[in-house]
């Protein structure tokens, strides 16, 4: 109890907003480094996101996490808002009306039917003669002419269907010639008519970060940089001191998005490129992306590297009741201690790698695969389980989901092998990713693709095999080489140093460092 009242006394050295577009959960740098900034001394809020239902909060460790809840409205394409006369002339316009007239001219043809059923059964209750006579002459005519409404009806509402698939794609020449215009007239605010959702995480942030009167922000990623810039600049015309400190995980122009469409990439580096010089520092996950962001962005400090590392692992005392166990993977599997096992802990997606892993197994004999993903419910994890049942190895690839990242290193030890089969990607060139580092400290022997910077690092080391990216068999050729003399490939951990320098103590120590550079003194009380 008295080191605890230790802590509420301490004074804290500035209080530090964090933000992200995501929910948090599973995101282990942003995680740690709220945390670890809070066991620092720094006053932690990191603002996190939920894409429905309502927001919540928690404490990790000493730092405060708020979920804030996000509408985007602004995310609604054109041709989802409107009319597209260029793309489909006959569509209807977006909304309600196609579905109305399907439905309208159903009832219609249900009618006309049960008119014509009735004269033949009960021609009485219809009317008189004359009128019968009339009837009949009605419904002669609006046989054909129903059914061919019914056919217009259905190739505008096709119309409609396709207006607003390719409206919501973004792929074809209108839209490139949409984006080159805007580009030609505003330049980097061409943003704003490219992505203009990322007003709705402003203002779904803005009035959070104003009201917590930040002494430095940390914007994580590039949709949150523009909203750590324009804080920021608010904070400073009401003339309270604030740092902004841009977190680069990725090399924004060599992502391939998950919307491949003509507006992103494009909208998404203009508003980089506009609120990057608003950034007091910039921290990035290695040298060869900090120097890509320095030339893009003509910055005039080098970027700081903040290694995605793993927390130091440590054995865990049983005697502490809050401490608690790791799931046991192998049991997740279902196998024993002896079988062969190789791992992979991360995203997924097919630039991963992941397909090439499964088309390697029935090759691997008595080896087994287990994926450690976000979902192992989610489709595309769902797909490749059943490739591995069309090629027969289905009882030897597991899917298991996510633990907390304190106990990843010691889950994935469990494991042979860690893989890390990555596609040529120019993102995955430059860097040294979080499972390169979580393997290393569970002292696996890895298998890892032949990017550039993992494969150099590899070789260096000795800690793996490199094989050739998208070749399952050399995929194969490597597994084999590291189950059939692991030991080899682990003598490269004992290496002095070597793993103290991967771990995110030392990152931490990096991250202080330089919130303390920018925040130097403890700031006066808030008001």
């Amino acid at each position: 109890m008295e080191a605890q009242s230790a802590d509420v006394s301490r004074p804290a050295k500035g209080r530090v907003v964090m933000l992200v577009d995501n929910k948090v959960d599973g995101d282990s740098r942003v995680q740690k480094a709220a945390e670890s900034a809070a066991a620092a001394g720094w006053d932690v809020v990191l603002l996190g996101l939920v894409r429905s239902g309502a927001g919540r909060t928690w404490k990790l460790g000493d730092a405060e996490v708020r979920l804030l809840p996000l509408k985007t409205p602004l995310a609604k394409r054109h041709a989802e808002r409107h009319r597209s006369l260029l793309r489909r002339p006959f569509a209807y316009p977006p909304g309600p009306m196609a579905a109305y007239r399907r439905q309208w001219v159903k009832a219609w043809r249900s009618d006309l039917a049960t008119r014509r059923a009735a004269l033949k059964v009960a021609p009485a209750a219809v009317g008189t003669p004359l009128f019968r006579k009339a009837e009949k002459f009605r419904l002669a005519v609006a046989g054909p002419v129903s059914k061919f409404l019914r056919k217009w009806i259905e190739f505008r509402a096709r119309q409609s269907s396709q207006a607003q698939q390719a409206g919501r794609a973004l792929r074809g020449p209108l839209d490139r010639a949409f984006t080159a215009v805007w580009k030609g007239v505003k330049g980097k605010r061409a943003w704003r008519r490219l992505e203009p959702v990322l007003w709705d995480y402003e203002l779904t942030y803005g009035k959070e970060i104003d009201a917590l009167k930040p002494d430095l922000i940390h914007a994580n990623d590039f949709r949150m940089l523009g909203v750590g810039a324009r804080a920021t600049v608010r904070a400073r015309a009401a003339g309270r001191s604030v740092k902004l400190v841009w977190d680069a995980h990725e090399f924004l122009p060599g992502v391939r998005p998950w919307e491949d469409n003509a507006h992103w990439i494009p909208g998404n580096t203009a508003h980089e490129s506009e609120y990057a010089p608003f950034a007091d520092a910039v921290v990035t996950v290695s040298e060869g992306l900090g120097d890509l962001l320095r030339e893009r962005h003509g910055l005039k400090e080098q970027p700081v590297t903040v290694l995605n590392a793993p927390d130091r692992p440590v054995e865990r005392d049983p005697a502490l009741e809050d401490v608690e166990p790791e799931p046991d993977l192998r049991e997740l599997c279902g196998i024993g201690p002896d079988v062969p096992l190789v791992v992979y802990s991360g995203s997924p997606g097919p630039q991963r790698g992941l397909g090439d892993m499964v088309e390697a197994l029935p090759q691997l004999d008595g080896v087994h695969m287990a994926f450690v993903v976000p979902s192992p419910a989610a489709g595309y994890i769902q797909g490749l389980l059943r490739r591995a049942q069309e090629l027969g190895v289905g009882d030897r690839l597991h899917a298991v989901p996510y633990v907390q990242h304190w106990q990843v290193v010691r889950f994935l030890s469990a494991a042979n092998v860690g893989c890390i089969p990555i596609h040529h990607w120019p993102n995955h060139e430059i860097a040294l990713i979080t499972k390169f580092f979580e393997y290393s400290h569970a002292r696996l022997p890895l298998v890892v693709s032949d990017v550039k910077t993992m494969s150099e690092m590899t070789r260096s080391t000795g800690q793996g095999e490199v094989c050739r990216a998208e070749d399952v068999d050399d995929l194969v050729r490597a597994v084999k080489a590291v189950l059939s003399d692991p030991e080899k490939y682990k003598a490269a951990y004992d290496k002095p140093g070597l793993l103290d320098t991967w771990t995110w103590e030392a990152q931490a120590e990096v991250l202080d460092a330089l919130y303390t550079r920018l925040v130097p003194g403890i700031p006066k009380e808030r008001s």
